[in-house]
């Protein structure tokens, strides 16, 4: 498929890149500026300027931009450009696919289960309500954002990503060296419940899902949701180092700001839609999952 991924040289977007390209699909980057070869379409969401014709002949694109939650603290600044870095791309690509001939008719665009916001121990699908806080709201807008690629008859899938296991790069790539040197452990108490994925299976599933009639939200996460400090300390047992060192709220909350709540927000969202498109997991439990992301293969994926 010919493919044109926004937000690449992210961590989910760069990993999506070379994986595609190693399966054979022919993947261009949408950059800000001036295209400098014909690897890339140039385009700035800034100032609301993408040019339909240049996607002309494309299959699909998968938008995964956006500011990093954790790459500052939140005030009222920073909670605008989250906001803003999602919408205001999303919407005119969504504009631009819906303008342009014979252009693309998927539009794989990313989101988050913040959607569900702090649940405890609910079990959430993608049937599930909208939860509340400020994750939940950006979320609710992002996903509206599409709206004008829908109405044009795209088929658009919303990517709700969970905590995705890196091994390098986004917050759980922060934790993985405190793990190594034995001095990391759970955050705060431990308790609230992540839904995680491999990044190795985040790739694979937004592969499968540019082919899967499948529309509307999806849940990228692994099917066996646990405790934060049980993904923790499997990470830890597969690196044969204690996990005992618990890192207080409070402390979190001083070096992450607001976004602490969230990273201790509890969730156990399951993929339904995607494992019934017939999506299988190569890390579909703690241990697999574990091993993957501690090993130390020079390939990310």
């Amino acid at each position: 498929m010919h493919v044109v991924v926004a937000g690449s040289h992210g961590l989910l977007g760069q990993a999506l890149v070379e994986h595609l390209a190693r399966q054979g699909h022919r993947v261009r980057r949408l950059v800000r500026g001036t295209a400098s070869s014909s690897r890339e379409i140039g385009w700035d969401p800034a100032a609301g300027v993408l040019d339909p014709a240049s996607l002309r002949g494309v299959d699909a694109v998968v938008n995964l931009g956006g500011a990093g939650l954790g790459d500052r603290r939140w005030d009222a600044a920073y909670r605008e450009t989250i906001l803003r870095s999602r919408t205001g791309p999303t919407a005119l690509l969504a504009r631009a696919l819906a303008d342009v001939e014979d252009g693309p008719r998927v539009l794989l665009q990313g989101s988050a289960i913040g959607y569900y916001g702090d649940r405890g121990e609910e079990i959430l699908t993608e049937t599930s309500e909208p939860g509340d806080g400020f994750l939940a709201d950006v979320v609710r807008v992002w996903e509206g954002a599409t709206q004008a690629a829908t109405e044009a008859g795209v088929r658009v899938a919303h990517l709700r990503t969970g905590i995705v296991m890196s091994r390098s790069g986004g917050s759980f790539g922060r934790l993985l060296p405190l793990l190594r040197l034995g001095i990391g452990g759970p955050l705060g108490n431990g308790r609230n419940a992540w839904s995680w994925i491999t990044l190795s299976d985040h790739v694979r599933a937004v592969e499968h899902l540019l082919s899967a009639e499948v529309q509307g939200p999806v849940n990228l996460t692994a099917p066996a949701p646990a405790r934060q400090g049980e993904v923790v300390g499997a990470v830890a047992r597969a690196l044969h180092r204690p996990a005992v060192v618990h890192v207080p709220r409070f402390a979190l909350r001083l070096v992450l700001g607001e976004f602490a709540d969230d990273v201790l927000s509890s969730q156990r969202a399951l993929p339904t839609v995607l494992t019934s498109s017939g999506f299988t997991f190569q890390h579909p439990d703690l241990e697999s999952a574990a091993a993957w992301v501690t090993s130390r293969r020079t390939r990310p994926l």
